[in-house]
């Protein structure tokens, strides 16, 4: 669309460039009409003059030749009569055609005129034209500014408050992962504390376990002592018994056989 109007637009200062060329090629043949049409009434006026003269000569002659008394003076007056009505009909006709061209020149002035009214008038008409066109611009050309500045003003603004929410967001997002942090970290805190105790507790029990084992197996061979030295003792009694039962059986004789 833009396309278009930009066509458009050029099409028109195209056509406004032809039409003044135009109306300058106008007013340059209507100059040059004027001044063919001038050229010939002069010419017409000069053909009007000459016609006159050579009437007024033929007149001259016709009275010469009406004065004379010969016998050839009818014929000399016959002719200068004839080269007369000559006369008169090359003025006739010279000064129809000065009239002619005097009326030419008239209306192709006359027509001239109104024309060069109309090019005034058009030209002033587009000088108000072009001095409203250019008030309109102007104007136009403010409110644009105007708009563009409260559409800038606008954005500035709209970009200061959604900075302003970007921050406020990022700040609650930061005060969130601070207490996220800092809850995660006393949950592995409490956990730490907890397996400690944990292992404490293990550890504690598996030594309470450890010295139960290790006195049970102390007792079980406590127990398993006192009998062994319950019976050491009882066999040196029993060898002092045989010891002192031996030399008596010894002091007894042997049977015969």
């Amino acid at each position: 669309m833009a396309a278009r109007k930009t066509k458009a637009v050029n099409t028109v200062d195209q056509l406004e460039k032809q039409l003044a060329q135009l109306q300058d090629q106008l007013s340059k043949a209507r100059a040059a009409e004027e001044q063919s049409a001038a050229k010939a009434v002069d010419a017409q006026q000069k053909a009007v003059t000459k016609a006159t003269k050579a009437l007024q000569a033929a007149k001259t002659k016709l009275a010469t030749a009406k004065k004379k008394k010969t016998p050839a003076a009818a014929k000399q007056v016959a002719t200068a009569n004839a080269a007369v009505k000559k006369a008169q009909g090359e003025v006739s006709g010279a000064r129809e055609g000065l009239a002619t061209a005097k009326q030419q020149l008239a209306t192709i002035k006359s027509t001239n005129k109104v024309a060069k009214q109309h090019e005034t008038a058009m030209a002033k008409a587009q000088r108000e034209l072009a001095k409203k066109q250019k008030v309109a611009d102007r104007k136009a050309a403010a409110k644009a500014k105007a708009a563009a500045k409260k559409a800038a003003a606008k954005q500035k603004a709209a970009e200061k408050k959604a900075a302003a929410k970007a921050k406020l967001a990022a700040k609650k997002a930061a005060a969130k992962a601070k207490a996220a942090a800092k809850k995660a970290a006393a949950k592995q805190k409490a956990a730490e504390k907890k397996a400690a105790a944990k292992a404490r507790a293990a550890a504690k029990k598996a030594a309470a376990k450890q010295k139960a084992a290790a006195k049970k197996t102390g007792a079980k061979s406590k127990a398993r002592k006192a009998p062994t030295a319950q019976k050491a003792k009882a066999t040196p009694a029993k060898r002092t018994t045989a010891a002192k039962k031996a030399p008596a059986k010894r002091g007894r004789k042997p049977k015969a056989k």
